[in-house]
Order: C-alpha cells, then sequence, then structure tokens
C-alpha cells in the first residue's frame, strides 16, 4: 500500500505536477518575513531613482530592494 508520502516522492522524482499534494495557502519562503522600514532621502535622489525605475520599468521601492540585495550579495560573496 503506497502512503501519500510515498506517491508525492515517485510524482517528484518521476518530474510529475505535485502542487496537488501542497496546500500552498500555507506556503512560506524562508528568510522572507518582511518588515517595514522608513528611510528618508533627499529630493535629488528620489528623482534619480524614479528616473532608473521608469527605465527598468519597475517600481522605486523594487528598484531599491534589488540594489540593497545586490550589495549585500556582493559583500557576502567577498
Amino acid at each position: 500500500m503506497k502512503t501519500k508520502a510515498s506517491e508525492f516522492d515517485m510524482a517528484f522524482d518521476e518530474g510529475e505536477d505535485i502542487t496537488g499534494y501542497l496546500d500552498i495557502g500555507k506556503a512560506q519562503r524562508p528568510n522572507y518575513k518582511t518588515r517595514r522600514v522608513n528611510v528618508d532621502f533627499p529630493d535629488w535622489m528620489i528623482r534619480a531613482l524614479d528616473r532608473e525605475s521608469r527605465r527598468l520599468g519597475v517600481t522605486r521601492q523594487a528598484l531599491i530592494k534589488l540594489w540593497i540585495a545586490e550589495q549585500l550579495d556582493h559583500r557576502d560573496a567577498s
């Protein structure tokens, strides 16, 4: 008799769609809990951020998070 775990393992190993086995509503990404922070930027910097975010087609917040993540990854790799 197959258990749900063994069915899941076999489906995964065979490259089948396993999303039916998962409760996506309870899924969490490790180390991804968000916390709000407030940062004050000078006006010239906001304008520059907005120009760059428009050029890249992303939001200002996404651009700031991307740049900070790149810097942190770079420092971790050093």
